[in-house]
């Protein structure tokens, strides 16, 4: 065994597949992983609820990071454990030039996203029951929101215009031709929540495993003792890191497992 105490992976393309799904070979190496007394924790961009169902099914015992570190939640409990949500001066006028411009739009506030009725649905999951069609936003506008979401080419650029001297976190990330923007608190990164979550469980970071493929996991995968990029990530995330695993239609999470907390090998250099 390695020296390895923590996983840390990210959901979308990198421990999902394409078609949302988590492969046998990533399930078995994360079981075996578990039984070897490793802890897993999942950091992810998403909101609370999809986690939290992934994690309860991989049996993890370890607290959620969401909405791209600004919700770090003990799911089990169903206890808040850190939020660092958008401050209202800047987050409120970025909602109402949102509905103004009837941009499409997602304002994520007590573990539910709120977008305007007549807003086009990019994504299947956006009928779920954690999402929920508003007239107006006008009435979120009285507190801080978790994180802002922005779609689409004409959206993503509207805000970046108008709101890019902002001190807010711009995270963007593309999708073929698709473009989405995430807005948080400055504070608010998958690096800074690993690590606290890591501080709290008393794992320093040469002990932490972590394993993207997106621009906003460049800092976490970098802080961690072994950072592993996924085969699909985009050029400048593969080189920013020492590791590189296969894809994500390829149980490149199982892998990466396999090689530094399972098997490890004296022989680490750019592939995993």
């Amino acid at each position: 065994m390695s020296n390895i105490a923590l996983i840390a992976l990210d959901l979308d393309g990198t421990l999902l597949d394409p078609h949302d799904s988590i492969s046998p070979a990533n399930r078995a190496a994360i079981r075996a992983a578990l039984d070897a007394g490793v802890r897993v924790a999942l950091v992810t961009g998403r909101g609370a609820d999809a986690p939290a169902e992934f994690a309860r099914d991989l049996q993890l015992n370890v607290p959620i990071i969401c909405a791209h570190g600004a919700l770090t939640k003990d799911f089990l409990a169903d206890r808040v454990l850190g939020h660092i949500p958008v401050p209202l001066v800047h987050a409120k006028p970025m909602i109402e030039f949102a509905e103004a411009n009837r941009l499409n739009a997602a304002i994520y506030v007590n573990e539910r996203f709120h977008r305007l009725s007549d807003s086009e649905h990019y994504m299947e999951d956006m009928r779920g029951p954690h999402w929920r069609d508003v007239p107006s936003f006008a009435p979120l506008c009285g507190s801080a929101p978790t994180f802002l979401r922005f779609f689409g080419r004409d959206a993503v650029r509207a805000i970046r215009e108008t709101f890019g001297d902002l001190p807010v976190h711009f995270k963007y990330e593309t999708w073929g031709e698709f473009e989405e923007l995430a807005v948080t608190s400055m504070e608010a990164t998958k690096k800074n929540a690993l690590e606290r979550l890591c501080a709290d469980l008393g794992v320093p970071a040469e002990r932490v495993l972590a394993v993207g493929d997106s621009r906003n996991d460049v800092p976490m995968l970098r802080w961690a003792g072994i950072g592993v990029a996924m085969g699909n990530a985009l050029p400048e995330v593969r080189s920013a890191v020492e590791h590189i695993t296969a894809r994500n239609d390829e149980d490149g999470v199982a892998r990466a497992i396999e090689r530094f907390v399972l098997t490890p090998r004296t022989d680490e250099k750019k592939s995993a």
